[in-house]
């Protein structure tokens, strides 16, 4: 069974990605204490709908959210809002978006902004931020995805973040190569151009390799 399901992920794995047509922006619902986050976020936005791709995003008109989404539809973009509908009683979805989905549940958000977008890129937040940009990245490494997941490390937001990473590599709990989905940049342009280019690496051999416990020599999905 892991044999045949890595020749599947193989060939997906070595599609190009220099055609994206959507991006999905993680980022959080406050704006943070320094107004750079806003700044970025809305230029983000600005870049985003100026070459003429589609941004997907969370659904919130409140924090870096609204932002990125404002700027985007004040730049002629096409926005839409993924917003879970237990949360709809708080009144912070984004009522002027090209298109709102309501989903049931967080885990139907994340599924569709998935399934929607190309492409994913993340802003500054908290722990939902974080968990969306790691699921991503988890997803990656199994051959679930080959899109490019790209980190904006606004003012050396992520800083810390691109530190705990290198320790996990040094520690023996991530492989260098999957170290490197991850792409990260301070410049939007460059970011941008990073993710068009992207090919993503074959996770196929280490996949292959791979055996549960009891079943030959012990394999690490790391």
């Amino acid at each position: 069974m892991v044999n045949g399901w890595c020749k599947k992920v193989h060939r997906w794995f070595f599609c190009s990605m220099s055609q994206i047509k959507s991006i999905a922006v993680f980022c959080g619902s406050s704006s943070g204490n320094d107004m750079v986050f806003a700044h970025q976020a809305a230029e983000l936005g600005r870049k985003i709908a100026g070459k003429g791709l589609h941004l997907i995003y969370g659904g919130a008109s409140v924090g870096l959210m609204g932002t990125v989404a404002d700027a985007a539809l004040e730049a002629g973009g096409k926005v839409t809002g993924v917003f879970p509908g237990f949360l709809e009683e708080l009144e912070i979805s984004h009522k002027g978006l090209t298109e709102l989905v309501i989903t049931e549940s967080m885990h139907e958000r994340k599924m569709l902004m998935n399934e929607l977008s190309e492409g994913v890129i993340a802003l500054p937040g908290g722990f939902g931020t974080i968990e969306e940009l790691f699921e991503m990245l988890t997803w990656a490494q199994l051959g679930l995805h080959a899109k490019p997941v790209g980190l904006l490390n606004v003012a050396g937001f992520y800083d810390g973040l691109c530190d705990l990473t290198g320790r996990m590599v040094s520690a023996g709990f991530l492989k260098e190569e999957n170290m490197q989905l991850l792409l990260v940049e301070s410049d939007i342009d460059i970011l941008l151009a990073k993710m068009d280019s992207y090919v993503a690496p074959d996770v196929a051999k280490w996949l292959q390799e791979y055996r549960p416990v009891g079943q030959g020599p012990v394999g690490r999905l790391e």
